[in-house]
């Protein structure tokens, strides 16, 4: 690919200078790299039971996994579902498909049953790892298509032992049986689902190196831009399958010798007592959590002094949301960051963090991190932009994406000649290299950070007999950030009712995929070309739809 600048752009870089990243190093091995300073350390701290595991322990087990899996038959280029909430599983199958060359696609396992297949399908997943009451989810799927099912706990009643492999004779194996496998820096090692800046969700093929290099622009080098260190404590409740979590959460922390306090769920009280027991030092968070925080009634009574930093991506935090967490956090320094999947994902990151800390104004995400390039372009001409002047936000660098997994077109629609990959968000960067976020090109709807594809809501109700054509944009929500709302043209003569439609939908996907509301309309607007023209539906929202909190 040629990645030559054009003469006249205008291209960013961040405040600090570039850093050696050792992009030759496999995932694993650059996560472990320094573990002969943290070996007796706590690595993985099970919020739930209190178990602890040292980074030994953490790297002996996905060793472990590795062999495990290598015994199963799988190789280098299988890729394994990992289907698990929050849980040292994750990490040691995760880590464990790395050590042998494998891809790991994580989803939601609070998917429907079709959704689980369908990625399950489109990943060409050779083993599904998940709980046991999940297995009714896969269990026809992969009886079908020779697909093996592995459980991390006990099987369910009615099943024959046999049916299951179990994952405590996975990390069982002889880690010195892990085969030495020729691992490329361009192989695929995580395959997460994002829907990217438009269709349906698609296979984000990171790669070792992509991933190395992210982790470094974030905790190497002798002034790290970020917030871990080796005597941090980071809790963990955002889950592993959201690319945030999995990149600056666990590999992040793992790079740098940090104990990882693992949460399996969000519920306000038992976070904060893990906060005061543990003594977390960084709370990496999410619009919807802080909101929750501030919103709290019990948050008071429990000592959260402890956290010197808190951090917020995967959506927008508001101005006053964020000044509204300061009071809650006394000792803490406040930042956001901007990412997205396909970007690898961080694309920009606050500098207060840093050894020598720069002031980040309100609102702002940060400067565009280190050995990486971004620019500012017009959406109509493509052209270059200067400071202060809004437009679509490019990055480029080897921390991003390889590309959809066999989707030629749509990674071409993403990634350019050049190598820039466009986000389809709109933003400016100011004087002091700041970049702000203030608009999306893309259609993707934000639901508490998760994604939600308008054109895979919008296929399902076409499926409907008394729908003849539907579309599907965003509407705001205080708590929700974004929730998916419907306009509806009903086939000739329907009845169909607003909570037909809703139950139509609540049946066939995750909670925040479900519709808030229909509005019933004579014809969708659309281009000559047959492109729905979403902002012609947000315009009629706002003009007539009430606010779903008033």
């Amino acid at each position: 690919m040629d990645t030559a600048a054009r003469k006249d752009d205008l291209i960013f870089r961040s405040k600090l200078p570039d850093i050696y990243i050792p992009k030759h190093l496999p995932l694993h091995s650059y996560c472990f790299e320094n573990i002969s300073k943290y070996r007796t350390k706590p690595c993985l701290i099970n919020g739930g039971t209190g178990d602890v595991y040292t980074y030994d322990e953490v790297k002996a087990l996905s060793r472990r996994a590795g062999a495990g899996l290598c015994h199963l038959g799988l190789r280098h280029g299988d890729t394994v579902m990992i289907l698990l909430p929050n849980s040292p599983e994750f990490v040691f199958a995760f880590l464990g498909a790395s050590y042998i060359g494998a891809v790991s696609t994580m989803a939601n396992p609070y998917f429907t049953p079709a959704e689980v297949v369908k990625q399950a399908k489109a990943s060409n997943a050779k083993l599904i790892i998940t709980q046991a009451c999940h297995v009714g989810k896969v269990n026809g799927y992969a009886a079908d298509n020779g697909v093996r099912v592995m459980l991390v706990d006990s099987p369910p009643p009615e099943a024959v032992e046999t049916d299951y492999l179990q994952f405590s004779e996975l990390i069982s194996a002889d880690e010195s049986e892990l085969p030495a496998v020729d691992i490329s820096p361009d192989d695929v090692v995580a395959l997460p689902y994002s829907s990217g800046t438009t269709g349906l969700p698609k296979g984000v093929m990171l790669t070792h190196k992509g991933l190395v290099t992210s982790v470094a622009q974030q905790v190497d080098g002798e002034n790290p831009n970020l917030y871990i260190h080796s005597d941090d404590v980071m809790i963990c409740v955002l889950p592993f399958f959201h690319i945030y979590s999995l990149n600056s959460i666990l590999l992040c922390g793992l790079r740098a010798g940090a104990a990882i306090l693992v949460m399996q769920k969000f519920e306000i009280a038992p976070f904060l007592e893990l906060i005061q027991k543990y003594k977390v030092t960084i709370g990496p968070f999410v619009p919807p959590i802080v909101l929750a925080i501030v919103k709290s009634p019990v948050v008071d009574k429990y000592d959260l002094s402890s956290v010197r930093t808190v951090m917020s991506g995967a959506a927008p935090l508001g101005k006053e949301l964020e000044e509204a967490v300061r009071n809650k956090f006394p000792n803490a320094k406040l930042g956001q960051g901007y990412g997205m999947t396909e970007a690898g994902p961080v694309l920009a990151m606050c500098l207060a963090f840093a050894k020598e800390p720069f002031e980040i104004k309100s609102g702002a995400c940060g400067t565009v991190v280190r050995n990486a390039e971004m620019k500012i372009i017009d959406t109509e001409s493509g052209a270059s932009l200067g400071r202060n002047q809004p437009g679509e936000i490019c990055i480029r660098g080897d921390q991003i994406m390889k590309g959809y997994l066999n989707d030629p077109e749509a990674t071409e629609r993403t990634i350019d000649k050049q190598g820039w990959l466009h986000t389809g968000d709109i933003g400016f960067i100011d004087e002091d290299d700041e970049l702000f976020i203030i608009d999306r090109l893309k259609e993707i709807i934000k639901y508490k950070g998760y994604q939600v594809a308008p054109a895979e809501i919008e296929a399902l109700l076409l499926n409907h007999p008394n729908i003849s054509d539907a579309a599907v944009v965003p509407m705001k929500d205080e708590q929700a950030g974004e929730v998916p709302v419907a306009f509806v043209v009903k086939s000739n003569g329907s009845t169909i009712t607003e909570d037909e439609i809703k139950q139509f939908i609540s049946k066939q996907v995750i909670f925040y995929k479900r519709i808030n509301r229909v509005f019933f309309i004579d014809a969708i607007p659309k281009n000559p070309s047959g492109k729905i023209l979403r902002k012609d539906l947000k315009a009629i929202l706002a003009a007539t739809a009430p606010s779903p909190n008033s």
